[in-house]
């Protein structure tokens, strides 16, 4: 009786093993450089929205503890938050970056110095602003003269997220502006979790009302100095909408307040930022 033996090499399994340890391997590098790729990224954008939203958040409720303090006269208020992708910043009014300017034809309205407002020499107001810039997102969003913007860093346009306090009564034909501004103890800002302390400055609170002529015109001008603190096209549009102001008809930039307004009553108040 004759036996065939069968010979194999001893080493094919072992090649079998290694071909499909190689093989998931590389389906394993595959998967890991796929998630890299497209969803890392993706995360880090929902992270990015998630922080842009909280913040939007918190600056409304810091809008709300400025009305409490500018309106109500609450002298103190604080409150904890958190600044995530970025950092919030205190800009006093001595910046001066941002200017809000006002007088009318007749030169009824009253500066500080004692001088009456007019178009060379207008009422002019600095407010500063409590401003967030995001360095993930790049957006930048601010609570700034009562008002909660927005915009796009590097970038032109912006929108008001909320808007401040100033109205017109058709009836009474009385118009009414709010000033707010900030000033800080020091340099101020922001990244992580902390608490901003705020305090209404009783002794820069001031209130003055002027009655105008039939027909006098009343104009405001919003300026800035650098295009990522810009808000003209956010306050350009409450001019125009919310306040029915018309627009460019005296000059670029200037918006004149309705023509049957006989009264003016302009608010101001300073916020002292204790820390943020």
């Amino acid at each position: 009786m004759h036996t065939t033996r069968i010979r194999g090499n001893k080493n094919d399994r072992a090649v079998s093993e290694s071909i499909g340890f190689i093989i998931i391997f590389g389906i394993i590098i595959a998967g890991i450089g796929l998630v890299t790729l497209y969803g890392y990224p993706m995360l880090l954008q929902q992270q990015s929205s998630s922080d842009e939203q909280i913040m939007e958040k918190n600056m409304i409720v810091l809008q709300n503890d400025l009305k409490s303090l500018a309106y109500k006269t609450v002298p103190y208020k604080e409150t904890s938050l958190k600044v995530g992708g970025g950092s919030l910043t205190v800009y006093n009014m001595s910046y001066k970056q941002t200017t809000f300017s006002i007088y009318d034809d007749s030169a009824k309205i009253l500066k500080e110095d004692g001088t009456f407002a007019t178009a060379a020499l207008p009422l002019e107001f600095s407010p500063g602003s409590l401003r967030y810039e995001s360095t993930s997102a790049q957006t930048g969003m601010a609570l700034e003269n009562g008002a909660v913007v927005k915009r796009m860093l590097a970038q032109e346009g912006s929108t008001m997220l909320a808007e401040p306090r100033w109205f017109y009564d058709s009836q009474t034909h009385t118009a009414v502006i709010y000033l707010i501004g900030f000033n800080a103890t020091d340099i101020m800002s922001q990244s992580g979790i902390g608490t901003v302390k705020m305090e209404l400055d009783p002794t820069k609170t001031t209130s003055a009302a002027y009655d105008l002529p039939a027909g006098d015109k009343v104009y405001v001008k919003y300026t800035n100095q650098t295009i990522d603190t810009d808000y003209s096209t956010a306050w350009e549009n409450y001019f125009v909408t919310t306040m029915k102001m018309d627009g460019g008809t005296a000059g670029p930039d200037l918006y004149r307040m309705p023509t049957d307004m006989t009264r003016l009553v302009i608010n101001r108040y300073e916020i002292i930022i204790k820390s943020v």
